[in-house]
Parts: structure tokens; sequence; C-alpha cells
């Protein structure tokens, strides 16, 4: 723990994140998920002024196999969540878990103090996690 009278939300997130590009094929992002094992990759932004965006396996089979459209035809950035919620590392976790409730999300990019990500909470770590705090 941090010291804190409550759990944050940097307490319970995953801290590793994988990012491709938004330009890169849907079926480079299945393969990276494959290969890294996660279900979601943070598409970069293209400036400053952009912001993050998300693919997941969810989008995928929503928006392309279920329209039965090619994986190697459809770019990430026709297909990902943007912008994507955002929660701030020190909220306390039962505020986001509310949030993410409220807006019918499993989850979140976690950001630092000036909007950088350093990682993802999901409901699913959050329940994990909050039991081992």
């Amino acid at each position: 723990m941090s010291g804190k009278d409550y759990i944050s939300v940097s307490d319970v997130m995953v801290g590793e994140l994988h990012a491709i590009d938004r330009m890169a094929s849907v079926q480079e992002a299945i393969q990276r998920m494959r290969d890294l094992g996660v279900t979601s990759l943070v598409v970069e932004r293209r400036d400053d002024a952009d912001e993050f965006g998300l693919i997941t396996t969810d989008e995928i089979a929503r928006e392309v196999i279920a329209n039965g459209r090619a994986t190697e035809r459809v770019s990430v950035y026709e297909v990902m969540l943007k912008p994507v919620l955002t929660l701030p590392a020190d909220m306390n976790v039962k505020y986001a878990v509310r949030l993410l409730l409220r807006v019918d999300l499993n989850r979140a990019l976690v950001v630092d103090s000036h909007r950088k990500p350093i990682g993802m909470a999901t409901l699913r770590d959050i329940v994990y996690r909050h039991a081992h705090t």
C-alpha cells in the first residue's frame, strides 16, 4: 500500500502497457495481442493535441469479424475506441469502479498527473487485487 487510508487505482492497476500505431492493420493488432497474451492495446497519439485510443478483442469481434471485414485491410484507427476513459492514478478505487460501472466499461487507462499513461485498470484486476490489499 502507499500509506494512504484508501486503495488507489495505482495500487490495483496493471503497470505494463502495450501500444500499437493507429495505422497498423487489425491483423497486426491481433497478432500482437496473441503474442503478448493481452486483450487490448493502447493506440498511440498522433501528437500532443490528440487523445489515446484503445483497440480490444471485443471491438475487433464487433466491428471487423461480425461484419465480414478482412482483418488485413482494416486499420486500427477505423475500429479503435477513442477517446479512452482515463482514471487518475491517485483516485480512490471505489470511485473508479463506480465510474466504470456507470459508463458500462470494464477497463480504463490510468494516467499520472501529466496525463501520461502509466497503466491499465480493469474491473477484473481491481476485484482480484482488491482482495489481496
